[in-house]
């Protein structure tokens, strides 16, 4: 049918649809596109282009002249004086006359001849009635070129054209979790950010209990600390003297000092471990809470725009199937009540059309309101991942930092310790000792009588 003629039974704005083509009634316009759906595509004499619903035109053949019927091409059929022919969408035809405005359908091909009234009746010409409001022809081509899978709408697999990545390379969280998962049971499914935000909770719960280890690890220091001053302060083996004596006692005050060592050591693991890892830890969960609900709730958004849709669409399917049936009254029984419900069915039906395309438009800004947030919001999952193992990297630089300094303060108070104990000499202690506490050298000898 594209090249064929018709002309503008009602004004149309096309303000609510992104391709519409606005004309007022009577004008005419050249098919350029007639898929199936209710909506064509025209162009106006000005040679504007655009789509507009079916059913608000009338289809013109040259007056006089039918297409034969089928099998029957070589023929042509003659209208009588003042009829016209015209075509309705659905391929039926009928005919109008001019003088009279009696129009009617026949099935030979021909209008009755004469005019009876057993075949016609009395009704201004108002044009075919037509399935209106469908969705438009681009969004019936795009849903064969579609598929939805919980609310989402990608490219059917059979005609997906090739999509480049958004960071190619990188193999970044951006673009490998847009579709759904079944879960391990397999009972269910799991959203693609839903596994990024279980990735996530696992990593604060690293923290969480990295946060433990450092704790437990501080009161195991404290309580070390405190035991080796209580040991330093012990007066057992006091009364050693020499040499021995003396590396004796530095063993003591080594205790001491490595004491001292390990409580400072405690205190530098809260300050500069603990303390941190729990400040981050704290943010690290409002972030992650933030992005969490924020998603949920553009994805129930979704949802929610996508059951209006399913509800819009079958709302236009009922009353195109009005539209239809009354139109089949009216081929039976022609009368003015008729009419009139024909023309509320029409208008119920191009409102149900618009409603859908609403729903549609909605759907889809809502469907890119939640494709441009996962993209920021997975990059930026993406960010506080690098920032928390960077984070915990580092301190675990410091741990290890300060576990080093520790050991080798500790060190170097067993240094002196090895450096007396090396001095001891126990013959010289003896000499010392008998200089300091001897009672003579003279030794006794036998009686003589």
């Amino acid at each position: 049918m594209s090249g064929a003629r018709c002309r503008t039974l009602y004004p149309f704005s096309g303000e609510r649809h992104g391709q519409g083509l606005r004309f007022a009634a009577g004008e005419l316009i050249t098919l350029l596109q007639v898929p199936d759906g209710g909506w064509w595509e025209g162009e106006k004499e000005d040679g504007l282009r655009g789509w507009f619903p079916a059913s608000y035109v009338q289809l013109l053949e040259k007056p006089g002249m039918v297409p034969p019927p089928p099998g029957e091409e070589s023929q042509t059929v003659v209208l009588p004086p003042g009829w016209q022919s015209y075509l309705s969408p659905q391929g039926r035809r009928y005919y109008v006359n001019t003088a009279t405005n009696v129009n009617g359908y026949h099935t030979s091909g021909t209008p009755a001849h004469p005019p009876e009234t057993a075949h016609m009746s009395v009704r201004k010409s108002t044009g075919d009635s037509q399935n209106l409001g469908s969705s438009s022809p681009s969004k019936k081509q795009s849903k064969e070129n579609t598929i939805t899978i919980n609310c989402v709408t990608f490219p059917h697999p059979d005609t997906m054209p090739e999509q480049q990545l958004l960071k190619p390379t990188e193999w970044s969280y951006c673009d490998y979790f847009w579709a759904d998962k079944k879960d391990s049971q397999g009972n269910g499914t799991v959203a693609g950010f839903e596994l990024l935000l279980q990735k996530q909770l696992k990593g604060k719960q690293m923290q969480k209990e990295m946060s433990e280890f450092i704790r437990e690890r501080i009161k195991i220091e404290e309580e070390y600390a405190k035991n080796l001053a209580k040991l330093s302060q012990n007066s057992l083996a006091a009364q050693e003297e020499g040499s021995l004596g003396e590396a004796w006692a530095q063993v003591k005050k080594s205790l001491a000092d490595e004491a001292e060592v390990h409580l400072k050591f405690s205190a530098k693991l809260h300050s500069e471990v603990e303390k941190p890892l729990m400040n981050f830890r704290e943010n690290f969960k409002k972030d992650m809470k933030k992005c969490d609900h924020h998603i949920a709730d553009l994805r129930k958004q979704l949802a929610s725009r996508y059951a209006a849709v399913e509800k819009a669409r079958k709302a236009l399917t009922e009353r195109q199937r009005d539209l239809e049936m009354k139109t089949q009254q009216l081929e039976i029984k022609l009368s003015n009540k008729t009419e009139e419900d024909i023309k509320k069915a029409r208008r119920k039906s191009t409102q149900a059309g618009d409603d859908l395309m609403r729903c549609v438009d909605l759907y889809n800004q809502a469907q890119s309101k939640w494709f441009e947030e996962m993209v920021t919001t997975t990059l930026e999952l993406e960010r506080l991942e690098v920032e928390r193992v960077e984070m915990i990297r580092q301190h675990l630089c410091q741990y290890t930092q300060l576990r080093h300094e520790t050991d080798m303060f500790n060190q170097s108070t067993v240094e002196p310790v090895d450096q007396l104990l090396r001095k001891v000499d126990p013959a010289k202690d003896r000499e010392l000792w008998v200089r300091e506490h001897k009672t003579g050298n003279i030794r006794p000898v036998d009686m003589e009588i």
